[in-house]
């Protein structure tokens, strides 16, 4: 059974790199924009059996229960990574075996791309290692960060989510021996933490989405920095052991 698995943090404590430029109020409207929206994506997303959302945010999860998903209810939130592994194993006592693990805060994903990446492992790694532990690793924009992380068994290996990301979770699937595809999407690997993405990917925002709508009020211009093609459909692949 294939699932996706999105975190989410505190409206209020989100984007706190923001903080310089935006109130917490402020930085908390921009994070349930990009929550409003990335839901509505990941609605419209064909090849999943099962959405499941993990938070303590109240608007989140009454977001996710409009939308007939799963909730896991956090009573603390100790970090990204102590959150999805615990949601990891309840996801996988629920029958899930191919787990997607994706951040709201990725204003410029498409339906298509989520499914990409289950394409990815169907057509890379599951005929070919049927049954076999594997991964498929989308990185940051910049390489360091993982931006999408998909793992079968869904507790595969512990999750890293942090500084240097990518490479701690690459060791970690070498270290537990599985396979790996690592794909490169252009709108997957474009995330927002600091005011300089805001500005990247402002003019590729969908017209009229709730995060377009929260940089016009607070007059995001466009930095001119977003390299994205412009089809924004790029995809690139290597694979692991």
């Amino acid at each position: 059974m294939k699932a996706i698995l999105i975190p989410v943090k505190e409206f209020r404590e989100a984007k706190k790199r923001l903080a310089p430029h935006f109130s917490s109020a402020e930085r908390a409207a921009l994070a349930e924009a990009m929550c409003e929206d990335f839901f509505a994506v990941v609605a419209a997303t064909r090849c999943v059996e099962r959405v499941f959302v993990v938070s303590k945010e109240p608007g989140a999860l009454a977001r996710a229960r409009e939308r007939g998903w799963e909730t896991i209810l956090e009573t603390r939130q100790i970090s990204e990574s102590d959150s999805v592994d615990a949601a990891s194993q309840y996801c996988a006592a629920q029958g899930v075996n191919v787990l997607l693990r994706l951040p709201i805060d990725l204003p410029l994903a498409e339906p298509q791309d989520i499914e990409a990446v289950f394409r990815k492992f169907d057509e890379r790694l599951d005929e070919k290692f049927d049954g076999a532990p594997a991964a498929v690793l989308i990185p940051s924009r910049d390489g360091t960060g993982t931006n999408a992380l998909l793992r079968t068994p869904p507790g595969l290996f512990p999750s890293r989510f942090g500084p240097n990301s990518f490479a701690l979770h690459l060791a970690e699937a070498e270290r537990c021996g599985a396979r790996v595809c690592v794909l490169r999407n252009a709108r997957l690997e474009l995330d927002v933490d600091e005011l300089e993405d805001l500005r990247g990917v402002r003019t590729h925002l969908r017209p009229g989405s709730a995060t377009a709508r929260w940089c016009n009020a607070h007059n995001i211009g466009d930095s001119g920095n977003c390299p994205v093609a412009s089809d924004l459909s790029e995809e690139r692949e290597s694979e692991g052991r």
